[in-house]
């Protein structure tokens, strides 16, 4: 079930007609108060959110489905004004996982619902399904930071962090290669699928985030000029 949260009642309904034709299930709500009684009543598989809503806003919305546990691994599409730099990185910032500018074509519309849904399903079968007869994976550690690919747990200093689906696969690409730069456009290929059509900005938002979720930790993912991003444990 994929539900729309979209004011433009035109907007909406090509939306939800698009997304029905593609063999989606899908609702449509203009304004925050039904779609959070649809979230009570079913928790859907992906969310598109617009930012401009009368009353409760999406980026509003979007806080508040991140600080949920039951809500937080939602996977989430916000739908931004052309041009509006800011809302697109301010959502990306609070966990969003993909971004429409508007006016957006149908068919771009659907293919980034397709992508992350196929993220997220990679993500939660690897996560339930370790691979048959294989042992337990070594944890992946660099300093004070651990990860646990088996159970998809990661810590720092011994406590446990919650990352997003983008920021783990992050974290797991820099700490299988320590030391090796990566470029965003490497970067933005190892996580995002080939056919996600974001900029390379997007790494830097997420990178950001990640940095700051590590807390004492954050500092092992160095910034290389002009060329992306390496982790390294510090000496200290």
């Amino acid at each position: 079930m994929i539900y729309v949260l979209e004011d433009d009642d035109s907007i909406r309904n090509l939306m939800l007609y698009t997304l029905r034709t593609a063999g989606f299930a899908s609702e449509g709500y203009p304004e925050s108060g039904p779609f959070w009684e649809a979230m009570r009543r079913e928790k859907p598989s992906l969310v598109l959110l617009d930012i401009m809503l009368p009353g409760e806003d999406g980026i509003a919305v979007l806080k508040k489905l991140r600080a949920d546990p039951n809500t937080e691994a939602v996977p989430v599409i916000m739908a931004t004004a052309k041009g509006a730099e800011y809302d697109r990185i301010l959502g990306l910032d609070l966990g969003a996982d993909d971004y429409l500018s508007k006016p957006f074509g149908m068919l771009e519309m659907v293919s980034r619902v397709r992508a992350v849904l196929r993220r997220v399903e990679r993500y939660t079968h690897a996560a339930s399904n370790p691979a048959p007869g294989q042992p337990e994976q070594p944890p992946l550690t660099a300093g004070d930071l651990q990860m646990d690919l088996t159970r998809h747990l990661v810590t720092v200093q011994g406590q446990r962090i919650t990352l997003t689906l983008k920021e783990f696969e992050l974290l797991r690409t820099f700490l299988q290669s320590p030391g090796r730069v990566f470029t965003r456009d490497e970067l933005l290929n190892a996580i995002w699928d080939t056919d996600f059509l974001g900029e390379t900005r997007t790494v830097d938002v997420h990178i950001r985030t990640l940095r700051s979720k590590l807390g004492p930790c954050g500092d092992y993912i160095q910034t290389v000029r002009g060329v992306g991003y390496l982790l390294e444990a510090s000496s200290s």
